[in-house]
């Protein structure tokens, strides 16, 4: 990958994920964390959990440690973000919403600002 694509990726990223790792790393410890989320494989865990747990070691690996496949799945974050933003839901409490507690799991609070 070009460096102005893993700059662009990046940039991209940082805009989509905004909880720090330790934030993400006590939110996907919660119930409520677990609870949400499409489970493939016959795993427990869901593929935002499991996303989550990727985007921490992300957020806490050295630019120059990142692999192709690292861009690649913060490249899947701030696509899912986005994509997941447009769908919010208008008539529920958001704050306790299944919608909210899948984009957190993805790094993604919509409630921080």
């Amino acid at each position: 990958m070009a460096d102005d694509d893993r700059d662009t990726v990046r940039r991209e990223f940082d805009e989509a994920v905004n909880m720090s790792a330790a934030e993400l790393e006590r939110w996907l410890q919660t119930d409520e964390s677990q609870s949400v989320g499409q489970r493939s494989g016959g795993s427990g865990e869901s593929t935002g959990h499991e996303s989550g747990r990727r985007i921490v070691e992300l957020l806490r690996a050295e630019e120059g440690d990142l692999t192709d496949d690292d861009h690649a799945h913060m490249r899947k974050v701030h696509g899912y973000v986005r994509r997941h933003l447009a769908q919010e839901p208008q008539k529920e409490d958001v704050e306790t919403s299944r919608w909210r507690y899948s984009l957190m799991n993805w790094g993604h609070d919509p409630l921080k600002k």
